[in-house]
């Protein structure tokens, strides 16, 4: 039922350029308060998914169900205020404000006291607490990645949308990102974690995806995919944690 699940893709077909699909038919759903890995090859259509889930791609085809309500063909606005936010991989933060005017950005919607909210980030992302008042782009990769998850939180989203956190980031950060997102997930925030490093993404995970030319090949509690032998020799091989 699709009471059932927070967030429910069906038979999705989309694309950048018309007649041309990236997803082919990908089915998904996300439960409340689950954390679910995208993974797969690049050009699988990991990132086009969570674009299209977020409206920033509108499918040809196929339903995207979000708390019960059809949100596909819906703007990013919208779907914003309707509990969802989502993390690029890039472009995340404004470079050019301050660590504390990033997180007010992200709760620009708001007609409440930010500073409850601002004070809970902090406490989850002490290292933005203590650059509050440092510029964004003169963060590290990880501390600019804690803030973009920081920014997206101000909203209180129940499901958050991360677009290759650990990307580009140094081995010691990619462990303290995930940390991160595996404490946001146990706060009660479904999750829905678009990643390459594989092994790290599905450890943590409640389930998984294995998405292969715009399908969902495979999929399956986190554990069972980990344990998988097709997934292991594809995904999981020695140096292919990337």
């Amino acid at each position: 039922m699709t009471n059932d699940y927070l967030l429910k893709v069906q038979n999705v077909h989309a694309g950048y350029i018309k007649d041309v699909d990236i997803l082919q038919g990908v089915n998904f759903r996300v439960a409340p308060g689950e954390l679910v890995a995208v993974i797969g090859p690049n050009g699988a259509g990991k990132s086009t998914l969570a674009k299209a889930i977020f409206g920033l791609l509108i499918p040809h085809t196929g339903t995207i169900s979000f708390q019960g309500e059809n949100i596909a063909g819906l703007k990013s606005n919208q779907i914003v205020q309707r509990g969802m936010c989502y993390v690029p991989q890039i472009a995340n933060v404004f470079p050019s404000l301050s660590v504390e005017e990033n997180l007010e950005m992200g709760a620009f919607v708001r007609n409440i006291s930010l500073k409850p909210l601002k004070d809970k980030i902090f406490t989850m992302f002490p290292r933005l607490s203590d650059r509050r008042r440092q510029r964004a782009g003169t963060l590290s990769g990880g501390e600019r990645q804690m803030l973009a998850m920081g920014k997206a939180l101000m909203l209180e989203p129940s499901l958050l949308l991360l677009d290759e956190p650990s990307a580009a980031l140094s081995p010691i950060l990619v462990t303290q990102v995930f940390d991160q997102v595996k404490q946001i997930n146990q706060s009660g925030t479904a999750i829905v974690l678009v990643e390459q490093n594989a092994r790290k993404a599905l450890e943590m995970a409640n389930r998984g995806y294995v998405l292969e030319s715009g399908r969902d090949a495979i999929s399956g509690p986190g554990e069972e995919l980990l344990n998988n032998p097709k997934v292991g020799e594809l995904y999981l091989g020695a140096g292919k944690g990337h």
